[in-house]
Formats: C-alpha cells, structure tokens, sequence
C-alpha cells in the first residue's frame, strides 16, 4: 500500500515537472520568435547585405553551442535571445528580396501563416495524442544528413528542381522534428526548457525560409 502511495506520488511529481517544462518551453519560444520578428525587422530597415546576413548567421551557430553548453544556468536565456536575435537578423536581406517581387508581401504572410499552421497541428496532436514518437529518430536523422549532403551538393550544381525537392524534404523532416521533440518533452525525454526551446524554434525557422522558397517559387510561375 505505501509502495503504491509512493508510485503515484512520484508519477504525480513526474507530471508535474514535465507541465513545468512545457510551459516555460513555450513561453521562452514565443519570447524568442517575437525577438527574432523584431531584428528580422531592424535588420529588413537597415538594408543590410547578403555578406552580414551570412556573418551573423554563422556567428548564431557559434551561439548555439554556447547556448547548449549555457543551457541548466540562468544565464542560459540571455544566450538564447542573441542566438536567436541573430537568427532573425540574418533573415533581413533575403526578406527584402521577396518583399520587392510582385505580390512577395502576401508571399511572406502566407508563409508566416503557413509554418504557423504546421506548427501548432502538429504540436497540437503531439500534445492531445500523448504518443511517443522518438521511434522517429533515426529516419529523422537520416533525412537531415540526406538534405544536408544535397544541400551542399547544388551549391556546385544550382538545379532549380533540387532546390525545390530540398526545401519539401526540410519542411517533412522539420514537421517530424516538431512531433518528434514535443513527444520528448510530454515523455520527460527532455527536462531543459532552453533546449527544449531552441530545437522548437529550429524547426520552425526551418520550416519557414524553406516555405516561403517554396511559395516564391510557386509565385513566380504564376
């Protein structure tokens, strides 16, 4: 009988700790991507070039690491927000590009709209079904490196069907990452809101550049 108080009071704890990390989770996402539509915005003003978009990327990866390392210290959240500020900074000049193409504002809004779509479907599902999807892990992984490798590979060749392909493969593979991470957190499989956090926001980041590619292309041919 007390073994059994002592399994429901832990399982009760256990509940409660992953509420805990949910919240703060999604809390500190929605912070972040309103911080990073603030600097995307600075950035989009300021005009800056492709060359201090990629700087500033590559100085956001740096981050990454320092954000992780960072990530069960308070100081954590403050990496998080430069990591992400530079992130949407980077965003400014490509941004730019569409919103001077003909009917590129709506191409943008229609993009926002549509990661913002995936993203709560499926994190909504992953929420209400409670399934465990780190069975997802290995084809997860196995379709980043695939993209990555092609990625890599039409730098050299620039086929614009690739390019197509790749951004459709980006958008399934970030769409099974954001099932695939909420289940981690639902299931205690991950207990850090700060990383939590940052692979949330990667998928959505993803999901976002690689479909308004989509959308650009798509508006173009029209």
């Amino acid at each position: 009988m007390q073994s059994n108080m002592s399994f429901q009071s832990a399982s009760k704890s256990s509940a409660i700790e992953i509420n805990k990390v949910l919240k703060n989770t999604y809390m500190l996402l929605s912070m972040t991507l309103a911080f990073s539509a603030v600097t995307a915005g600075v950035s989009m003003a300021m005009n800056l070039s492709h060359m201090v978009a990629l700087v500033m990327m590559l100085a956001a990866f740096g981050l990454m690491f320092v954000v992780n390392k960072k990530a069960d210290s308070a100081s954590g959240v403050y990496w998080i927000f430069g990591f992400t500020g530079l992130m949407g900074a980077s965003l400014g000049p490509m941004l730019n590009v569409y919103a001077a193409m003909p009917g590129g504002p709506a191409i943008i809004m229609q993009a926002l709209g549509g990661t913002a779509l995936i993203f709560f479907a499926l994190s909504g599902y992953a929420l209400t079904s409670k399934k465990d999807f780190s069975f997802m892990g290995g084809f997860l992984m196995t379709g980043l490196i695939v993209v990555l490798v092609a990625s890599l590979a039409n730098i050299f060749f620039q086929i614009p069907a690739l390019s197509l392909a790749i951004s459709a493969a980006v958008i399934m593979v970030m769409s099974g990452l954001i099932l695939f991470d909420t289940s981690r957190i639902i299931n205690g499989g991950e207990t850090n809101y700060i990383r939590a956090t940052i692979s949330l926001y990667l998928n959505i980041y993803n999901i976002f550049v690689h479909l308004l590619s989509l959308l650009g292309v798509l508006g173009n041919d029209d």
